[in-house]
């Protein structure tokens, strides 16, 4: 396709492996197995590739990125590329030895997830005895060590009353950013929506908590929040439109324009052993599938947003609709919306959830 502009952002999935066994991991519910993860010398060749194409960071993430022992080699390429490097971490391993060597091979920032602001819900969430602890312990490392900090809060049914103290901790930890994030429902936390969806009321509330926030904070502290789309009247632009601005890269490295896109089964993706980046960008089936306006329904080709929500999410709509070419069920104009909205409904409604279905690290 011509006219495709560069990607500004690569997350690199450096293993799916990981200590904590989160409900709602982004991670596909089939994972890559250790035996089939990318070896240092393709991650570099990877990461080079990804500068000449024209990105400007790399996000190191998994999994647990620091299960990986050349991550140091990695973030040290990365620099020596001219790559902002960013480290997307559950924090229970991220040893003051560890972050020593990660600040000197040239990470700028890190990003740590919290499933809560006391142990009980954040560790039940987790699937991790004592990972609130060592969360917070690691946070005050990163700061320690000068780098720039950001904490998730990863928003549910289960943690949702506690956003007020989740923008104290924040700033008592001195983070520089805070996403209050609501679980996206995409492969695990789809599997989960029915233990983890929050009441459309309760969203509002944290919608409210957060515009107040954001003035109560201005200057100290830099809130993103990101909905659950459900509740919402207008899809979200997800990832800035499908192979627009970003890519994904798994273990094994299969290239994504994000990170549920395996979830539409008819799409095959490339792998970096098959092809180029500059060539997969450019030119794979599966890229250029629903990128631009040229594939939107008419709906949407008529719509004044589709340049700025781009139709929203391909993923969503294949799992809702059974469609990835739909327009986005959560819009306000979809044919689905109400049938979107009665089921987050009587979901959220429920007295009881049911249990976790927790998240398997892979062998």
């Amino acid at each position: 396709m011509t006219g495709v502009e560069p990607p500004l952002a690569l997350l690199a999935e450096l293993t799916h492996r990981c200590p904590l066994r989160c409900p709602y991991c982004s991670n596909p519910l089939e994972m890559d197995a250790r035996a089939d993860e990318m070896d240092t010398e393709t991650w570099k060749r990877v990461l080079s590739e990804a500068k000449a194409l024209g990105a400007m960071q790399v996000h190191f993430s998994g999994g647990e990125p620091t299960t990986r022992p050349d991550l140091g080699e990695l973030v040290s390429h990365a620099t020596s590329l001219g790559l902002y490097s960013n480290l997307i971490t559950a924090a229970v391993a991220l040893t003051d030895a560890k972050l020593t060597e990660l600040k000197e091979a040239g990470l700028a920032h890190v990003q740590i997830s919290f499933q809560g602001t006391e142990p009980d819900i954040a560790d039940r969430i987790s699937g991790f005895d004592g990972a609130f602890v060592r969360k917070r312990e690691a946070a005050e490392r990163v700061i320690a060590h000068r780098l720039a900090l950001t904490l998730n809060a990863v928003i549910n049914r289960h943690n949702v009353e506690q956003l007020p103290v989740f923008f104290e901790m924040a700033a008592a930890m001195k983070a520089r950013r805070l996403e209050v994030a609501h679980v996206q429902y995409y492969g695990w936390g789809l599997k989960n929506r029915a233990a983890l969806i929050p009441t459309q009321a309760q969203v509002q509330e944290t919608t409210r908590l957060v515009e107040q926030a954001r003035e109560d904070y201005a200057g100290q502290l830099v809130i993103d929040y990101v909905v659950p789309d459900y509740y919402s009247r207008r899809p979200k632009s997800c990832m800035n439109g499908w192979a627009r601005r970003f890519f994904n890269i798994t273990p094994a490295g299969k290239v994504l324009p994000c990170h549920a896109a395996e979830s539409i089964p008819h799409l095959n993706f490339p792998t970096v052993h098959q092809a180029s980046l500059r060539d997969i960008w450019h030119n794979d089936p599966a890229f250029n599938a629903y990128r631009g306006t040229d594939w939107m329904p008419e709906t949407c080709q008529s719509c004044d947003n589709k340049k700025i929500d781009w139709a929203g999410c391909r993923c969503q709509a294949m799992a809702l609709t059974g469609d990835a070419a739909n327009m986005d069920p959560v819009c306000e104009k979809s044919p689905f919306k109400d049938l979107v909205l009665d089921l987050a409904e009587q979901e959220a409604a429920r007295e009881t959830p049911p249990d976790f279905i927790y998240r398997e690290s892979p062998r």
